[in-house]
């Protein structure tokens, strides 16, 4: 109760009084929460691998390993179970963030009936910094318009700094700090990364906060793009690892298993699964691919690398201020690994999404590239593969190759083990839980006037000092794209769906494509460690009760109706809260238009409304994207040009003259025809310079991309006509974007044409 002040006539004759400000318990330790990206059970040295994390070695060295922590098999829903502590469908998670649907479970939205963990610790007292990838704000409420109640300062984080979307250019990004969006500090040229970056940001907000306050406790979540596509990484940091991986994926997944059994991390008599059928044998490639392929293992080994350096700094810099041992740190991965290269790797990831597959001439002809500022790549999934070894398949799925990934916890204050190794069977959701048990911070049953529903999860901090405490649960159900498997008192049953998202796994991925012929596999993790003996045949009554189990989890969570495609879930798409319109006029001056605002792939017209004068004129008019996926409009050597990459594909228009001083309308026009698009650049309404697009327009230009920029351009340009920021020198009053099948209809003009035809 807030204490009253008594008021007299004047101050001498009154007693003030102060409202109590939250203060933690005695001896709460900060919280640092580092979430990678897309990084299997197998790839931190800890865990077995080849690659170096020394860093994160250390923290494990001076703390615990779980070996059976599970996620959910994608980065959104995993991130809402680390921040609630509930499962990934009961706070609206069930899919990506970016593809809210009209259903419960898939919504994309946090309710506040599930308060996050930064918004309880900030209550209880404590400081809370957010720093790097987010991904928990809809579709439609990641432009600069907001609303801004599901990013980080709306869901209880006081400071943040890091990019909305799943993922982003590491040397480009989208960023945003707090509330809005920013460009990078430093440009590639000078060497910026965003790894880096962000460790300099979560350094300097624990600094400026340990200088003001010392005492106070904080928790920072800071979440990497590493090691997500697209890996790019400095080339110093990839060549440590010219060589290293020429003998192939199975070597390496060989090599990685007997060092997991003499670690400890996989128990010993556990059975190393043979190579699928759908992982093709080194050994039966070509040289040259190879030594793409290896390339690319080069390359993602370089990136992890430097990330686990620049956790290191973090770790380093607490340690300087002496906060390091009464920091409780929390390491993990949101996911398995990522099979999204397919089975020969892409040099543009942004192929993924749009179900296609590279052209392997092409990628070796540009090899050298690859981690660079041109490559936008992602590694074959043999590589993936052998990242999660010893267990099966891989993100997205809900074998133990999509949820089990490693966790290392280290707190030398509250730990008394060293290098440690911990078998219970633990889940994402019970993370918050175990870190409000340390702080000795409560969970309300209500919160800002809503009441709370219950926290799925359960505290580990009786396994920080006793190796045998009990599990913290004894069922987990799980269900990521139609994939779906239940853990329960030691056994899990696995469905063997592939279903029908993307075309390459299921031509080649050996499982059911259809939910009513789905095989329920059975294991017993007791003593089949990597999910590699199906036991159902022996146990068909034991399979049952897991299956009716799942439903009866499915049910009380959200988990229906199932969806095992991407175009399943687009027919039930949220609208857009602003719907398409013909015509948006956009004027030059402020930052990045969302694409997610404009509707673009269906064809549009672009006009820039300019002033040239007498000396002639150059720069951009509109342009989106990069040399990944984008287009844009400029002026170059006096010609009007229209320039589009699609997925690493350019076709150029350009006048043949150039553009007449004057004010002029300069536009391009962009129709779909066939199986790609009729393309013409206009000066004043009229076509003065034609082509073709081979393909259509994609749904989504980029996917951490910056939005249309209007008068300049930033970041990667899409071809190398110019070098951004290619102001536009003479005057730009407006760019106007239409979309012709939205155009206003004119019934005098369609009762005219109906007269004519009779």
């Amino acid at each position: 109760m807030t204490p009253r002040a008594r008021i007299g006539r004047t101050i001498a004759q009154s007693e003030p009084a102060f409202s109590p400000r939250p203060k933690p318990k005695a001896g709460a330790p900060n919280v640092v929460m580092v979430v990678l990206d897309d990084l299997g059970f197998a790839q931190l040295g800890c865990f077995g691998s080849d690659i170096a994390t020394p860093a994160i070695d250390r923290l494990a060295a001076g703390g615990l390993r779980y070996n059976r922590f599970h996620v959910t098999a994608l980065c959104s829903p995993t991130r809402a179970c680390l921040l609630t502590g509930r499962n990934h469908h009961a706070v609206g998670m069930g899919f990506l963030t970016d593809v809210p649907i009209g259903f419960p479970g898939y919504d994309g939205r946090i309710p506040r009936s599930a308060g996050t963990l930064p918004r309880l610790l900030r209550e209880a007292g404590y400081a809370t910094i957010a720093i790097g990838k987010w991904h928990l704000a809809p579709r439609w409420e990641q432009s600069a318009a907001g609303p801004f109640e599901r990013w980080p300062l709306g869901l209880g984080f006081e400071r943040y700094y890091g990019f909305l979307n799943g993922d982003t250019n590491q040397w480009t990004p989208e960023l945003v700090c707090d509330n809005r969006f920013i460009e990078p500090p430093r440009s590639p040229e000078d060497g910026y990364h965003l790894t880096e970056d962000l460790a300099d940001q979560a350094i300097r907000a624990v600094q400026d906060l340990h200088q003001a306050a010392p005492e106070k406790p904080f928790f920072l979540y800071f979440a990497t793009g590493a090691a997500h596509a697209p890996h790019q990484a400095p080339s110093t940091w990839i060549e440590r690892y010219r060589g290293r991986f020429d003998d192939g994926w199975e070597a390496l997944r060989d090599r990685v298993f007997a060092r997991q059994l003499e670690l400890g991390v996989v128990p010993r008599g556990t059975t190393l699964p043979d190579r699928p059928a759908w992982v093709d044998a080194w050994a039966t490639l070509p040289d040259e691919h190879r030594r793409l392929f290896a390339r690319q293992m080069e390359v993602f080994a370089g990136f992890v690398s430097h990330a686990d350096h620049h956790i290191g700094r973090v770790a380093d810099f607490l340690a300087r201020i002496g906060r390091l041992d009464d920091t409780l740190v929390v390491v993990l991965s949101d996911n398995g690994t990522s099979a999204e290269g397919g089975p020969i790797g892409s040099f543009n990831e942004h192929r993924f999404t749009h179900d296609l597959v590279d052209d392997i001439g092409d990628t070796l002809a540009r090899v050298g590239d690859l981690g660079g500022h041109r490559a936008y790549n992602h590694y074959a999934w043999g590589w993936a593969w052998a990242g999660n070894t010893p267990m099966r398949l891989w993100k997205r799925y809900t074998w133990l190759g999509g949820v089990r990934t490693p966790l290392v916890l280290h707190w030398p204050r509250g730990v008394a083990a060293r290098g440690e190794l911990r078998d219970q069977f633990c889940h994402a959701v019970d993370l918050l839980p175990t870190i409000l048990d340390a702080a000795g911070v409560a969970a309300p049953a209500i919160l800002d006037g809503v009441g709370q529903q219950p926290i799925d999860g359960a505290s580990l901090l009786p396994t920080f000092s006793k190796p045998t405490a009990p599990a913290p649960r004894s069922t987990q159900y799980f269900e990521m794209l139609g994939s779906r498997s239940i853990y329960h008192l030691g056994w899990k049953a696995t469905t063997d769906h592939v279903g029908t998202q993307l075309t390459v796994e299921r031509e080649r991925v050996q499982g059911s494509l259809d939910f009513d012929t789905d095989h329920w596999a059975l294991f017993d993790l007791g003593a089949d460690f990597a999910e590699a003996i199906d036991v159902a045949a022996e146990h068909p009554e034991r399979v049952r009760q897991l299956v009716e189990l799942w439903w009866a989890e499915a049910g009380r969570n959200q988990v229906l109706p199932l969806d095992d495609s991407f175009i399943g879930r687009a027919s039930a798409l949220e609208p857009p809260p602003s719907p398409p319109r013909f015509r948006t006029v956009l004027r030059p001056g402020g930052g990045g238009v969302s694409e997610d605002t404009l509707f673009l792939a269906a064809g549009f017209r672009a006009i820039a409304e300019v002033d040239v004068p007498p000396d002639g004129v150059e720069g951009v008019l509109c342009a989106l994207g990069d040399w990944s996926n984008g287009w844009a409009l400029y002026v170059l050597n006096g010609r009007l040009v229209a320039t589009f990459n699609l997925f690493g594909v350019v076709d150029r228009v350009a006048t043949p003259e150039p553009v007449p001083t004057g004010r002029h309308r300069l536009g391009v026009d962009v129709r779909s025809g066939g199986r790609g698009c009729e393309l013409s650049v206009t000066i004043d309404g009229a076509a003065v310079a034609t082509g073709r697009l081979g393909r259509s327009l994609p749904f989504r230009w980029q996917i951490g991309g910056g939005g249309l920029l209007i008068g300049r351009d930033a970041g990667f340009p899409v071809c190398d006509d110019y070098r951004p920021p290619f102001p536009f020198t003479g005057t730009l009053h407006e760019v106007t974007i239409e979309l012709p099948g939205l155009a206003p209809r004119d019934p005098a003009n369609e009762v005219a044409l109906a007269l004519h035809r009779e």
